[in-house]
């Protein structure tokens, strides 16, 4: 099982809470909705675990657990479903890091 893991800020005059009622309307609905995406969730930071004062450099984290990569990346990635929703996201996002992750056994 892979993971993809996005990272980002939101870009400047995107409210959060437009942002967050993005996710669950429109993001969650359509990504968890494809068979190749075991699970997604996205993560609000809300700080910083060793400076508590200090501000977290991005905004929010998203993961998926993807069962079959290479279908994904294959077909889904480039197909207009996740082509959609991505170009809505980057409406709201400011230089996305993807990364793929597998666990360390």
């Amino acid at each position: 099982m892979s993971k993809i893991i996005l990272t980002y800020k939101l870009k400047a005059g995107v409210a959060p809470a437009d942002f967050e009622t993005w996710i669950t309307t429109r993001d969650y609905p359509t990504m968890r909705g494809l068979t190749r995406v075991a699970s997604f969730v996205t993560h609000r930071t809300t700080g910083m675990l060793l400076d508590p004062d200090g501000k977290p450099p991005i905004d929010y984290v998203e993961m998926f657990d993807i069962p079959d990569l290479a279908g994904f990346m294959g077909e889904d990635f480039g197909g207009e479903t996740v082509q959609a929703i991505l170009g809505e996201f980057m409406g709201f996002a400011e230089d996305p890091q993807i990364m793929v992750a597998e666990a360390v056994v």
